[in-house]
């Protein structure tokens, strides 16, 4: 529709409608007509054009500036995001006749009504940009142009004029002085809403229905208000304790962010009266103290306790331990009658690596409760703001927010906002204006407030809850406040923001502003908050004096869903398991594998590797790699374990290997052999995740954590592609059960091996493993066999405890013709062999001169050189498992070989893979038996720099000289 065609349809009957279309226009553009659409569109693009036709002969533009030029054009919603240039005034001429004077009115009060709209509009997108949000003022915000009806051609003159606006700002009519006033209340408050970047309208439409309508404010009750300042009394009374009886002692403290408590208890609350029955938390060390006490309920006189320098666990429980401020804990709360299960994740001082880990226990506890609509379990994730702006794993755990796979329902994330990271000032640590701008990616609303105003935190977090409950959707509260002291309790923050921190020690506490805002209104005298404060402070005395005799009393790792599961630490845990199963189940599982639907489209390629699966179970021979973790998950699945494979484009398997779900060559419909097995089975999800280490890997240990009787795997694409997770095996995977009591089954699974295809995939950097390896904290395995990927996969769940496991898988392995095994070896009886004995016959075991040990792919060269050779007096043996190192079951085999030396040898260079974490322990086996050999010899490529050369020709020299000096006796 073009400005023309307005004379036909700007009657006095249609005016009104016009309006209205335009303001759901401005809502959503689809809402309305594609005519009308378009035709706002141009009005948006040109308005200087169209509404000069609008205002008839009596009107003229003016002259005025643009504002913004094309900066906010959001095409991605097909209209503006700016007002463009609209200024008008009127302009001196002859009087118009009695017909134009209807015209021009009517044409006038539409185009008021749409400038009106516009203006509002603004408010919507721009309004946060003149909030009232930093408590300590030191950047005070400019005036926007956009939120100036000038701009829009409003004078002095026109601000007390009735304007239709069509229910918007829940007014029919109003004047422009009317408007302001109202749209600064609502967004220009103490709150700062980001919301209009959502592309779905009902959200962006809920969000603005629920504030609008009442001022972006809550009518807290005479109660409520009180409620809240006993949060901040505990919040700041807990912080000065601590500060008076330990001075200087670190412990990060929530000290200018106290509306963080009532706000988490808001969020509770309001939760649990929407459905929510467990929350697990994740958070940086800052609060965390005042966290556990005020909302996780820790006894103040175990925290005390640690401070002391206490255990924070039985003394009869094994384990490092951590510093309190690293801590976490569970309890059940209730709020109106609702109970809540609260569980805090214990964390390291690594920021924001909690994340996708609270996000895996979220989603393994919507598992249990069958809460298929996410309503019952949430996650809340609390940062800071230069962590939450700087680290990459924010982004990452965004990414998994809206995927079928790893979807929770939306978390709630409160950044902290200190606006200052450890001694960087914001402009120094990002790039865009706020830390939270890195949430619209998945378009999550963003309720900027401030942390001075706690009926403004508290009400923000009363949205942010019934966001999420409604829409499922990640939201973020940015609380604006500020760190009274340094970065810990001993830091000098004046030695680098002197003006900030000389503010900070000037400016009253939250507490003490809130306090006198109620006695101002009347509603709590003085005497009453100092009996308040008083009667907190008591109570902490009492527990302060209880800490001196406390001791924790039990350990909470083995309840619940860990009942009848055990710690591992002996020697004497049973490491091997039972695992073989009767050959009916391996014969059940092999027809589900082998057997596609009869209407099913199938690959031609892949159907000829099903009829090979179908021969190797009709023969019970050449069971390959991939048909051997087929039937590891496809038995634990017949005997009740759920199967959970994550990783990127496992479904396929990198190497084309696996195959776990078929592809309809016609429909692309997707079909799942091993979920199709028998009635009643457990369900295998094999997920193709984001191109994420890191975020990944920490949501699958997450699920670890909530549930052990599940078998859950990571597969790296390539091995060295767990390099970018490693904040996540070093801080979590390896130590977190000597640091916080938490075991875990995860299974990593990083294809290992050199093939001649360069440095960047050869090498899984199994070195890095083995060296966190001691106290039994997990397992590193380098298998090769399928029977015993089979057998170490299955013992994962057959035992009475969990650990982490790290397998290098293989590559050429995969299809290698002597990389087999019989149908017999997964059967009943038989079970995971941590080494593998020698299996071809060779002289007499005392005449063998020499003994060559290695582990994975290097084996199957060592093999094939000598049989090409014809050498009978060397003897292979494999190491199958490095870590628990096996012991007994090595020194068994060199004893077998008392007048042999010993060489370890292995693909990697010298500097990399097992050799530097194997020699010493093979000397002690060998001094165990007596054995004259004395130490091993090193076999291998020499240390370099890089993991493999990137040269064929140069890989194949290498590999045949490691070969020669291993088989070489002299």
């Amino acid at each position: 529709m073009k400005p023309q065609d307005l004379d036909t349809i700007l009657n006095e009957s249609n005016a009104t409608y016009i309006a209205e279309l335009y303001a759901r226009y401005l809502e959503s553009p689809s809402a309305v007509d594609q005519s009308w659409a378009e035709f706002f569109d141009g009005l948006q693009d040109d308005a200087s054009e169209i509404l000069a036709e609008m205002r008839g002969p009596s009107w003229q533009p003016r002259e005025t500036k643009v504002v913004g030029g094309m900066e906010g054009y959001d095409v991605s919603q097909g209209h503006a995001e700016r007002p463009a240039q609209m200024g008008y005034a009127p302009a001196p001429h002859a009087a118009p006749t009695a017909g134009q004077v209807n015209s021009d009115a009517i044409r006038a009060a539409a185009n008021d009504s749409i400038r009106a709209l516009m203006l509002i509009r603004s408010f919507r997108v721009r309004g946060h940009l003149e909030a009232n949000l930093d408590p300590l003022g030191l950047a005070p915000r400019e005036p926007h142009p956009e939120l100036d009806p000038k701009t829009y051609g409003f004078t002095e003159a026109d601000m007390d004029r009735p304007i239709f606006i069509a229910n918007v700002l829940g007014l029919e009519t109003a004047t422009i002085r009317q408007i302001v006033s109202l749209a600064r209340k609502t967004y220009c408050g103490s709150i700062g809403i980001e919301f209009m970047h959502i592309q779905e309208p009902e959200q962006k439409s809920w969000i603005q229905q629920r504030i609008e309508s009442i001022g972006n404010q809550t009518q807290f009750t005479t109660r409520g208000k009180e409620a809240i300042l006993e949060r901040l009394i505990e919040a700041e009374g807990f912080e000065n304790y601590l500060h008076t009886k330990y001075v200087g002692t670190k412990r990060f403290g929530i000290d200018g962010g106290e509306a963080l408590m009532p706000a988490l208890e808001q969020i509770l609350k309001r939760g649990s009266q929407l459905g929510i029955r467990e929350v697990v938390f994740g958070m940086p060390h800052r609060g965390r103290l005042n966290v556990l006490a005020n909302v996780m309920s820790k006894p103040f006189q175990a925290i005390f306790s640690e401070f002391m320098g206490n255990p924070s666990k039985p003394d009869d429980v094994m384990g490092s331990g951590d510093v309190k401020y690293h801590l976490g804990t569970s309890a059940d709360r209730e709020f109106d009658g609702n109970v809540v299960h609260l569980s805090l994740t214990a964390n390291p001082s690594h920021l924001e690596a909690v994340n996708t880990v609270v996000l895996g226990k979220v989603r393994a506890k919507q598992a249990q409760r069958k809460d298929t609509n996410r309503e019952q379990v949430m996650g809340i994730l609390l940062h800071g703001d230069a962590a939450f702006a700087g680290q990459g794993l924010v982004a990452e755990t965004f990414d998994l927010s809206h995927l079928k796979g790893y979807r929770t329902g939306g978390t709630i994330h409160f950044v902290v906002n200190n606006q200052i990271g450890f001694t960087t000032k914001p402009t120094d640590s990002r790039s865009s204006p706020y830390c939270s701008d890195i949430a619209k990616v998945v378009q999550a609303p963003i309720l900027h407030v401030n942390g001075d105003d706690p009926e403004a935190v508290v009400h923000a977090a009363r949205i942010a809850t019934e966001f999420r409950q409604e829409f499922k959707q990640d939201v973020v509260i940015d609380m604006f406040c500020y760190r009274r002291f340094g970065h810990n309790e001993s830091d000098e923050p004046a030695f680098t923001q002197p003006k900030m921190y000389d503010v900070i020690g000037k400016h009253p506490t939250t507490k003490d502003i809130y306090a006198q805002q109620l006695i101002k209104e009347g509603l709590l005298s003085e005497e009453r908050i100092k009996e308040l404060d008083k009667s907190f402070q008591d109570y902490l005395d009492e527990e302060f004096k209880a800490s001196e005799n406390y001791r924790p009393n039990k350990a909470d790792w083995l309840e619940g869903k860990w009942s009848g599961l055990a710690s591992s630490h002996g020697e004497d845990a049973d490491w091997i398991g039972k695992t073989g199963v009767e050959n009916d189940l391996l014969q059940e599982v092999g027809r589900a594998l082998s057997t596609p639907p009869s209407d099913f489209d199938i690959n031609r390629k892949i159907l000829r590797q099903l009829k090979a699966k179908a021969k190797m179970f009709e023969t019970g021979e050449g069971i390959d790699w991939a048909t051997a973790e087929a039937l590891a998950f496809g038995t634990l699945m017949c005997e009740g374990t759920p199967v959970r494979l994550s990783g990127q484009d496992c479904q396929r398997g990198t190497f084309s290997q696996r195959h776990a779900k078929l592809i309809d060559q016609t429909t692309e419909a997707k079909y799942t052999p091993l979920n199709n097995i028998r009635t009643g089975q457990a369900e295998l999800e094999v997920l193709n995740s984001p191109l994420s280490e890191a975020g990944v890997l920490g949501f699958e240990y997450g699920i670890t954590l909530a549930e052990p009787h599940s078998l859950v795997l990571w597969e790296a694409q390539f091995g060295d592609f767990a390099n970018g997770a490693q904040v996540i095996i070093d801080q979590f995977i390896s130590s977190g059960e000597a640091k916080w009591l938490r075991m875990s089954g995860l299974v990593m699974l990083l294809p290992h091996g050199y093939e001649g295809q360069g440095p960047e995939h050869s090498s899984a950097r199994l070195e890095r493993y083995l060296q966190l390896c001691g106290e039994n904290n997990m397992q590193v395995a380098n298998c090769t066999t399928p029977a015993n990927y089979y057998h170490i996969l299955r013992r994962q769940i057959r035992r009475s405890f969990r650990k982490p496991l790290i397998l290098m898988t293989p590559k050429s392995l995969l299809r290698h013709k002597q990389c087999v095994s019989n149908l017999s070896d997964f059967a009943t009886g038989t079970t995971f062999l941590p080494v593998i004995s020698e299996t071809a016959k060779l002289v007499d075991d005392k005449k063998v001169k020499r003994v060559v040990l290695s582990s994975g792919k290097v084996y199957y060269d060592l093999l094939a050189e000598r049989e090409n050779r014809g050498i009978e007096d060397v003897a292979l043996v494999r190491v199958e498992q490095l870590y628990p190192w096996p012991e007994k079951e090595l020194a068994t085999e060199l004893a077998k070989y008392p007048n042999a030396d010993v060489v370890w040898c292995q693909e990697e260079s010298e500097n990399m893979g097992s050799w530097f974490f194997v020699d010493r322990r093979i000397e002690a086996t060998l001094a165990s038996i007596k054995h004259k050999a004395g130490r091993p010899v090193y076999v291998g490529r020499a240390a370099s720099a890089s993991p493999a050369t990137g040269l064929l020709k140069a890989h194949l020299r290498e590999q045949a000289e490691l070969v020669d000096a291993a088989l070489s006796v002299k």
